[in-house]
């Protein structure tokens, strides 16, 4: 028997979220972006893409740069001229030996400028200037198209620039190193075999649910500024704000837009083990039912339609087997996939034999022959 391919579309309703329909939060900044980083898509901006310092932002490139050449268990020596940066500091002295994970503590917990020039020219072997050009050659190798380095620390310098979406960018490369992510959520840490306490200036860790980092920022040129992140089952949000006026302002707004951001996914169970479609079997045997193979659950964004295309045979040869594959069953969101599963007999149907065969064209002939003498 001939296999005919049959689809069906159906739209989908999609349970929409308290949340899903209202407006993204506007900040007082000069500028923000939230990000989901699961797929890329982009829910909200503002000036993304405009050029401004960022503060210690960008100590997380200047970790990942220095990580590519220290291991956090090396041993450096403190410069004089790291030693000596000003504003926020650790204790550090010219000629100390201190381990590279306690600089790295301070440049990430604490936000510690001295701290981040110590492993610039550790790493640099005192060459900070060429330290920094790595930091921007590895900009230019993540896509950062919109970013300029000039001090590995983030203090007010002319040309020091990035933009909110080159920011939520490096946070993401930042966040895929152990070492990173497992610094970036603590609030206090121990240094110098615990003679030393550091402190975060992340004031959402602990009060945001599912807060995971991942850096602050702050002078008088970049304002009050921040890269976030909170993560959900199947997702990861970001969020990005620059150029806050005050660090009250900054939190506010910086949560208001990673809530609006989870609210706008939700877990939705797209396939069930259901009956998706019959398909014929012909010799008079009953069409057999096609069950979806196992269920598929996934991460959508609230209040927007799906389609489910079901594609499957109208009719198929025998012998069919239980559990035999015979379609798939597809769940779309506009023109991306979002998931699939095979469609399967939902059981057995052996071919009839020749006597079978036989008693199925000699039933036909004759309801043929009844339908033309009346």
């Amino acid at each position: 028997m001939r296999r005919l391919l049959c689809v069906v579309v159906v739209a989908l309703a999609s349970t929409a979220s308290a949340h899903a329909a209202v407006e993204a939060p506007v900040p007082n900044a000069r500028a923000f972006y939230v990000l989901n980083a699961s797929n890329g898509e982009v829910l909200a901006s503002h000036d993304a893409q405009v050029e401004v310092p960022i503060a210690s932002i960008t100590k997380l490139m200047t970790v990942i740069v220095a990580l590519q050449h220290l291991d956090p268990d090396d041993e450096v020596t403190v410069t004089r001229a790291a030693a000596q940066v000003g504003e926020e500091r650790i204790p550090l002295r010219a000629g100390q030996r201190i381990s590279v994970e306690d600089l790295l503590k301070g440049a990430l917990i604490q936000s510690a400028n001295n701290a981040a020039d110590a492993l610039a020219s550790a790493a640099s072997g005192g060459d900070v200037a060429r330290f920094v050009s790595w930091m921007n050659a590895r900009a230019r190798a993540i896509g950062l198209h919109h970013t300029h380095f000039v001090r590995p620390d983030g203090l007010d310098v002319a040309g020091h620039l990035s933009t909110a979406r080159d920011v939520a960018v490096l946070a993401q490369v930042a966040m895929h190193s152990p070492v990173v992510r497992s610094l970036v959520r603590e609030r206090t840490e121990t240094i110098e075999d615990g003679r030393v306490v550091v402190h975060t200036w992340n004031d959402l860790l602990g009060v945001v649910p599912g807060l995971i980092g991942v850096k602050t920022g702050h002078t008088d040129d970049a304002g009050w500024c921040q890269v976030a992140a909170v993560r959900r089952q199947g997702y990861t949000i970001y969020a990005v704000i620059l150029g806050s006026p005050t660090r009250a302002q900054r939190n506010g707004d910086l949560q208001r837009l990673l809530e609006w951001g989870v609210s706008q996914y939700r877990t939705a169970t797209l396939v069930r083990r259901a009956v998706y479609g019959q398909a014929q079997t012909g010799w008079g045997r009953k069409p057999v039912a096609l069950v979806a193979s196992k269920p598929l659950v996934r991460v959508v964004r609230a209040g927007r339609p799906l389609i489910e295309r079901v594609i499957a045979p109208g009719a198929v040869s025998l012998p069919v087997a239980q559990g035999q594959r015979l379609g798939r069953v597809e769940i779309w969101d506009g023109r991306t996939l979002v998931g699939t599963r095979p469609l399967l007999a939902a059981r057995s149907v052996a071919r009839p034999g020749f006597g079978g065969r036989l008693r199925w064209y000699a039933t036909r002939t004759g309801h043929h022959l009844l339908g033309l003498f009346s």
